[in-house]
């Protein structure tokens, strides 16, 4: 199966389309006051209505008001959420959209349990701890500590580059990669060459 490809982290249209000519499978976008990928809901629709058919877009909030989630839902074309903080599974299914549930690894983190309270959510995003950050880091983990029998699609996250995206699928074979520092020339700008070299990297070592 092929690996899929989310890049995460857009604050610019042109960077956005460039990424849907690459052939990226989702683009993210960060609705998190203290990230320095925080996106407008202004520009966030400008981002979604300038994207052509088939690229599917996340949006990204961490720990949020439903208020919130649902007044940039009423604004945004957004397809999947992705949730990043300390939400429960009742929290991520109040706004019926799929959604995916982020994982920051730790020596301790039981996958399978938390498989198990999140059983509806369309993919498990593993990504690295940091204390005090919510990813975005460009930090990666020990993919070793990815173990037991996961049903759910697996999306790693964390470290991930041009460099080392191979291996990635090669060692992990998950079902997506999902990257954000790893394909920037400064923090919320994308470089294109990166995440050419990046899909290209995926594509040939699916």
């Amino acid at each position: 199966m092929r690996t899929r490809v989310k890049i995460c982290g857009f604050t610019r249209v042109e960077d956005a389309l460039a990424a849907a000519r690459l052939g990226v499978d989702a683009i993210g976008l960060v609705f998190y006051a203290q990230s320095p990928r925080n996106v407008s809901m202004a520009r966030a629709a400008e981002i979604t209505r300038a994207l052509p058919a088939f690229v599917s877009v996340v949006g990204l909030f961490v720990d949020a008001e439903p208020d919130w989630v649902r007044d940039v839902l009423a604004e945004v074309n957004i397809d999947c959420l992705q949730f990043h903080g300390n939400e429960s599974p009742e929290d991520c299914r109040l706004y019926a959209k799929p959604y995916i549930k982020a994982v920051r690894m730790r020596p301790d983190t039981d996958l399978e349990d938390i498989q198990a309270q999140y059983a509806d959510a369309a993919g498990l995003l593993l990504d690295a701890y940091h204390p005090g950050a919510q990813g975005g880091t460009g930090s990666g983990f020990d993919w070793e500590l990815i173990g037991g029998n996961l049903s759910l699609p697996l999306i790693l996250a964390g470290g991930l580059s041009p460099e080392n995206a191979a291996l990635a699928v090669q060692q992990v074979r998950p079902y997506a990669l999902d990257v954000s520092s790893g394909v920037e020339a400064g923090k919320g700008i994308k470089d294109a060459e990166k995440m050419a070299a990046f899909i290209r990297k995926i594509n040939q070592s699916t």
